[in-house]
C-alpha cells in the first residue's frame, strides 16, 4: 500500500489524512510533541476538528524525518506562513494544500518551493473548494491538483482520487493559486455585504465581479482565464463567500458588526488566510496595471482607513463602464 504523509495537523491536515488513511499509508506530522501524543492517544483533533475521529491505521509523529519515511508522497497541509521553514526539509514529491501568498514577499506557494527545494523539485498545489470538516465527514467534494509537470498532476491525482473525494489535474499552476489566494479576499468581502444587510443581490453582484478581478490577475501573472472559472476559482469563490465554515467570510461579516480585527482574530482559532493575501493582491494587482475595486476596498478596511459601509459607498459610486 503507498504511504503519504501529511505534514500539518490543522483542521485541513487531520481531514484529508483521515480520509486517505481508508485507502493508503498515512503518517500525520504535529509540530508540537504535546499535540502529537494526544492525537495518538484520543484519536480526536479536538483543537482543530473535534467530533472527527482520525482512523486508528493513521499514524501520529512529531519527528519531521520519520514521518516522511518511507513515503511516495507529501502533503502540506500548513499554512502560507509555515512552508519556508518545513519546505527545506523535504526530499519527496510533495503536494501542498494551502492557499495565499507570503507576507511580506507577496510569493505564492510555489515560488515559496523553488527557493528552498530547488526548481527541480516535483511539486505541486492541490485547491478547490473544501471546508475540512465536510471532507473529514466524507461528504463529497471535487478538487483540482495543479503542477508545471504535466506527468507528476496525472500521478499524484491519481494516487489521491478515490472514495467521495474527486480529484482533476492541470498544469496551470499559477491559475489555480491566484484562484486559492483571491477567492479568500472576495470571501471577506462577501462577509462584509452580508453583515452590513446588503442583501442577496449585492452578494450575487460582489461574487461575480470578483471573480472577474480574480480573473484578470490570473492572466496578468500567467494563468489561464478558463482556470479563473473552474473548481480552483470559481468554485472555491462561491464556497468560502457564502458558506457558514468560511473563517474568511466570518471575518467580513464581524467587520460589518464594528469589531476590530486584531479582537476577531485573537478569538477566530483558525488561520484566515484572505488577511495575509489583501495586501499582496493590492500590490501585485498595482505592479500589474489590473484595476481590482473589490480586492483594494477590502485592503482599505482591513487596514483601518475605510469603514466597511464607506468602502460599500464608494464600490457602488464608480462611474458606470462596459462588462468585462
Amino acid at each position: 500500500m503507498t504511504r503519504v504523509a501529511v505534514l500539518g495537523a490543522g483542521a485541513w491536515g487531520t481531514a484529508i489524512a483521515a480520509v486517505l488513511a481508508a485507502r493508503l499509508e498515512v503518517t500525520l506530522w504535529a509540530r508540537d510533541p504535546a499535540q502529537a501524543a494526544a492525537l495518538a492517544k484520543t484519536r480526536c483533533n479536538e483543537r482543530y476538528l473535534p467530533g472527527i475521529a482520525l482512523p486508528g491505521q493513521a499514524r501520529v509523529e512529531s519527528d519531521l524525518l520519520l514521518a516522511q519515511q518511507g513515503a511516495a508522497l507529501v502533503l502540506a497541509a500548513t499554512p502560507v506562513a509555515g512552508l519556508r521553514e518545513v519546505l527545506p526539509k523535504v526530499k519527496l514529491p510533495l503536494v501542498w494544500l494551502c492557499k495565499g501568498f507570503e507576507e511580506g514577499t507577496g510569493l505564492l506557494p510555489h515560488e515559496i518551493a523553488a527557493q528552498t527545494m530547488g526548481a527541480k523539485a516535483r511539486c505541486a498545489a492541490l485547491s478547490g473548494p473544501s471546508f475540512a470538516a465536510e471532507v473529514a465527514r466524507g461528504l463529497p467534494c471535487a478538487l483540482t491538483l495543479a503542477s508545471q509537470d504535466a506527468a507528476f498532476a496525472r500521478e499524484s491525482a491519481a494516487l489521491l482520487h478515490g472514495g467521495r473525494m474527486r480529484i482533476y489535474y492541470s498544469t496551470d499552476l499559477v491559475g489555480v493559486e491566484i484562484g486559492g489566494a483571491v477567492k479568500n479576499v472576495m470571501a471577506i468581502a462577501a462577509g462584509i455585504s452580508d453583515g452590513l444587510g446588503l442583501g442577496l443581490n449585492a452578494r450575487a453582484a460582489l461574487i461575480t465581479r470578483g471573480l472577474a478581478e480574480m480573473a484578470r490577475l490570473g492572466v496578468a501573472l500567467g494563468g489561464a482565464a478558463e482556470t479563473l472559472f473552474g473548481l480552483a476559482g470559481a468554485g472555491d469563490l462561491i464556497l468560502t463567500a457564502t458558506g457558514e465554515l468560511s473563517r474568511n467570510r466570518r471575518v467580513g461579516l464581524e467587520l460589518a458588526q464594528g469589531r476590530s480585527l486584531k479582537d476577531i482574530l485573537e478569538h477566530l482559532g483558525h488561520v484566515a488566510e484572505g488577511v495575509r493575501s489583501a495586501k499582496e493582491v493590492a500590490r501585485l494587482a498595482k505592479a500589474k496595471g489590473v484595476d481590482m475595486p473589490v480586492s483594494d476596498a477590502v485592503n482599505a478596511v482591513l487596514d483601518g482607513k475605510l469603514a466597511p459601509a464607506k468602502a460599500v459607498a464608494l464600490l457602488l459610486s464608480r462611474d458606470p463602464k462596459k462588462e468585462r
